[in-house]
C-alpha cells in the first residue's frame, strides 16, 4: 500500500512562499486529496455535509478577465502544475507561422514594430517558423533553399528576419523559439520543396489497390476515391451513398453488391439502382461495364480484396499537403539534423520547438525497402512484406479495415522509437552546441490517434486505458527529452462546465484536452494548451474563456496563429495578461526540481488517480 501522494508531495515540496504582488491562490489552484489519490474511508461512512463542495469552480488564473467555470479535481493535478503555480510561472506563446505571415516580418520596421505589440500586448514568449512545410527556410541557410516568396508576399533576398527577432526578443525581454517541421519538405499545392528532387527520401506508402473479383478469379480495379466517377475506364466507381450516383451515361453499367457480397441488381441505368443497407453500388464504363456485364449476374457472390501497392508520397497528391519524408531514413534524419544545428550555432535563440511534422506519414508509412530492411534488422530475421505488419481489407460496402499480423505491435513500437531516438540524439546535438538552449515539441492534442503516426509525446511512465499503451510503447515515450510541450487543443468550446451544459462531448474541449495532455506527459516537461484564434474570431468574450481554460488546465497557453485576424484581439491578450509572467521553461532549473520531485514520490509509492480519458476529435491541432 503506497502512500497517499499528497502526503508526499507536501513532505517533498517543503514549505512555499507567495510573491507579496500574486493574488491569494483561489481553491481550484491546489492539490484536493481526491485529486492526488487520498486514502478512502469506509463505504458506510456518513456523509459530512459541511465538507460537501462542487467539483466545478471559478478558476481564474488569468484574474485580470471574467474567471471561468472549471474542474477543480482534473486541472489540480500533478507537481508541474502544482509548481507552476506556486511560483507564479506561465507561459503566454504566440506563434508565428512562417508562410502566412510574410507580410508581417518581411522588413526590419515590421519585425521592430510586432515585437513591441507582442511584448506590451502581455506575451512572454514568440514562436516564429522558420522551416514551413515545403522546406524552404527564412534565415541564412547554406543547408536549405530559400524561401523568397508566398502567394504574391515577397520575402527580399538580403534580407534576413531571424537576426532581427533575435534582437528584438532581447530588447524586449521575449523568450524567442524558432520552429521546425522536421520531416516535411515540400508543400504539395505550390509543387515546391527539396523533396520533389529527393524522391528517395519520400515516404513510401502503403496503398490497397481496391479489387472485385469473380468467383473465377477475374478481378477489376475499383477506384479509391469513392462517390466520384472514375477518372477513366481503367477503374470501376464505387458508390456507397446513393446520392453521389451519377445519371444514366450511355455504355455504363451498374452493379450492386449486399454487404455478404452478393449481386443485388445490375442494370445499364445506374441512376435507378437501389443502393442495398451496408452494401455498394459499382459503375463501370468501356472494359469495366464489360467486366460487370460478364461476371455480376443477379444472385453472383463476388469478392472485394486488396493488392499491395508502393508508392511514394508524391504520387498521391490528394493525400495530403505535406510531402513528408521516411523518418526511418538516416540521410533524411542527418539532414533534419544539420538544419538545427546550424540554426542554433548561427543565432542566440533560446529554443527550437518541432511542429507536428515530427512523425511518419500514416499508418501506412513507411514501406519502402529501406524501412523493411531495417526493420527485419530489428525483428532478427525476413518478413512476409508487408502481411507479417498489416494488410488491408475491403469489405461489400467498400469499407477498407486492416488484419493485424504477427510483428504489427512491434511495428508501432519500432517506429515511435525511431522518432524517440532521433528526438534524443538532437537533444545531445544541440546540448553541445548551446546548453541553455530549450528543446519543445507541438502536437495535436488527442493522443489516443497518434500511435498510427509514431509519435509518442507522453512520458514513458504514463499509464492510462490506451489499448496501444504496452509496457514496450510505453518506453517510446519522449516527454523526458523535452523542456516543454505544446498540445493543440484546437476547439471552440473552452471549458468541460460549458460541454455539459450545451449537451456536447467534454473531450471537445480546450480543458479537457489540456488535461490529458498535462497528466499523460506526467511531470517529465511543462504543459501547455494550444487555442485555434480563428475559433473565436468576432467573439472576444469567447477568447477570454479560452485563454481562462488553456491557463486552468495547463501551465501556459500557445495563440496560433498571427495571422488569423488578430489585430481586433490585440486588447483581448493585453487585459488577461496584465501582470506579468515568466514562462515556466524560461526558469532555470525548475523542471529539474520537477522530475526529482516526481522520481521521489514513485520511489515511496505515490498514488495517482485514474488517468481520465474523454475522446477528443480526430486530426484535432494537425
Amino acid at each position: 500500500m503506497g502512500f497517499p501522494l499528497l502526503a508526499l508531495v507536501s513532505l517533498l515540496a517543503g514549505p512555499t512562499s507567495t510573491p507579496k504582488d500574486v493574488p491569494t491562490q483561489r481553491p481550484d489552484t491546489q492539490l484536493s486529496a481526491l485529486a492526488v489519490g487520498g486514502e478512502p474511508g469506509p463505504v458506510d461512512a456518513p456523509l459530512n455535509l459541511a465538507a460537501v463542495k462542487s467539483r466545478f469552480a471559478l478558476s481564474t488564473q488569468l484574474p485580470t478577465i471574467p474567471g471561468l467555470m472549471m474542474d477543480t479535481v482534473g486541472n489540480g493535478w500533478g507537481l508541474a502544475q502544482q509548481t507552476a503555480r506556486s511560483r507564479y510561472l506561465q507561459a503566454r506563446m504566440i506563434w508565428i507561422d512562417c508562410t502566412a505571415n510574410i507580410d508581417r516580418y518581411n522588413t526590419e520596421e515590421k519585425i521592430v514594430e510586432l515585437m513591441k505589440r507582442i511584448k506590451i500586448s502581455g506575451f512572454n514568449t514568440v514562436v516564429f517558423d522558420v522551416k514551413p512545410i515545403s522546406g524552404q527556410v527564412v534565415y541564412n541557410s547554406k543547408i536549405a533553399p530559400r524561401l523568397r516568396e508566398w502567394r504574391g508576399k515577397v520575402l527580399p533576398v538580403d534580407f534576413d528576419p531571424l537576426a532581427i527577432f533575435v534582437r528584438e526578443s532581447k530588447i524586449n525581454g521575449l523568450n524567442l523559439n524558432v520552429s521546425l517541421n522536421a520531416f516535411s519538405e515540400g508543400h504539395r499545392d505550390f509543387k515546391v520543396g527539396p523533396g520533389y528532387d529527393r524522391q528517395s527520401w519520400q515516404t513510401v506508402l502503403y496503398e490497397p489497390r481496391l479489387l472485385l473479383t469473380s468467383a473465377a478469379g477475374r478481378s477489376f480495379p475499383i477506384n479509391p476515391i469513392l462517390n466520384k466517377p472514375a477518372p477513366d475506364e481503367t477503374t470501376l466507381s464505387g458508390f456507397t451513398d446513393r446520392s453521389k450516383l451519377p445519371a444514366s451515361t450511355p455504355g455504363s453499367y451498374a452493379v450492386s453488391l449486399t454487404k455478404a457480397g452478393f449481386v443485388a441488381e445490375a442494370v445499364e441505368n445506374s441512376a435507378s439502382i437501389l443502393m442495398p443497407k451496408d452494401g455498394s453500388v459499382l459503375v463501370g464504363m468501356g472494359a469495366g461495364a464489360t467486366f460487370l456485364r460478364e461476371t455480376c449476374q443477379p444472385g453472383a457472390r463476388m469478392t472485394t480484396e486488396t493488392q499491395a501497392e508502393f508508392v511514394p508520397i508524391s504520387a498521391r497528391p490528394e493525400q495530403q499537403v505535406p510531402l513528408m519524408m521516411n523518418p526511418s531514413n538516416l540521410q533524411v534524419q542527418n539532414y533534419a539534423l544539420s538544419i538545427v544545428q546550424e540554426i542554433v550555432k548561427s543565432y542566440d535563440i533560446d529554443g527550437v520547438i518541432y511542429d507536428d511534422r515530427l512523425r511518419y506519414a500514416g499508418l501506412n508509412a513507411d514501406f519502402s525497402t529501406t524501412t523493411q530492411q531495417a526493420f527485419e534488422s530489428y525483428v532478427g530475421r525476413r518478413l512476409s512484406w508487408p502481411d507479417d505488419v498489416f494488410r488491408f481489407t475491403l469489405t461489400p460496402a467498400l469499407n477498407k479495415g486492416i488484419v493485424v499480423g504477427q510483428y504489427y505491435d512491434a511495428w508501432m513500437n519500432w517506429r515511435a522509437q525511431v522518432i524517440r531516438n532521433f528526438m534524443a540524439t538532437v537533444r545531445r546535438n544541440l546540448k553541445l552546441i548551446r546548453p541553455k538552449v530549450q528543446l519543445g515539441l507541438y502536437a495535436g492534442s488527442w493522443y489516443g490517434e497518434y500511435q498510427r503516426f509514431g509519435n509518442n509525446w507522453a512520458a514513458p511512465e504514463s499509464d492510462a486505458g490506451f489499448w496501444f499503451l504496452t509496457p514496450e510503447y510505453q518506453r517510446t515515450g519522449m516527454a523526458s527529452l523535452l523542456d516543454f510541450f505544446v498540445a493543440g487543443c484546437y476547439y471552440p468550446q473552452p471549458s468541460i462546465a460549458q460541454a455539459m451544459a450545451n449537451g456536447t462531448p467534454i473531450g471537445l474541449t480546450i480543458e479537457s484536452s489540456g488535461q490529458l495532455a498535462n497528466r499523460l506527459v506526467r511531470d517529465q516537461t511543462w504543459t501547455y494548451a494550444g487555442i485555434m484564434l480563428s475559433d473565436y474570431k468576432g467573439n472576444p468574450d469567447g477568447l477570454k474563456d479560452a485563454l481562462q481554460a488553456a491557463c486552468g488546465a495547463t501551465q501556459g497557453v500557445m495563440v496560433f496563429d498571427l495571422s488569423h485576424d488578430i489585430e481586433p484581439m490585440w486588447e483581448v491578450f493585453r487585459q488577461a495578461f496584465t501582470d506579468p509572467r515568466k514562462a515556466p521553461h524560461a526558469e532555470p532549473g525548475v523542471l529539474a526540481e520537477v522530475r526529482k520531485k516526481r522520481t521521489q514520490v514513485d520511489k515511496l509509492g505515490g498514488k495517482e488517480p485514474p488517468t481520465i480519458i474523454s475522446a477528443g476529435a480526430i486530426g484535432t491541432g494537425f
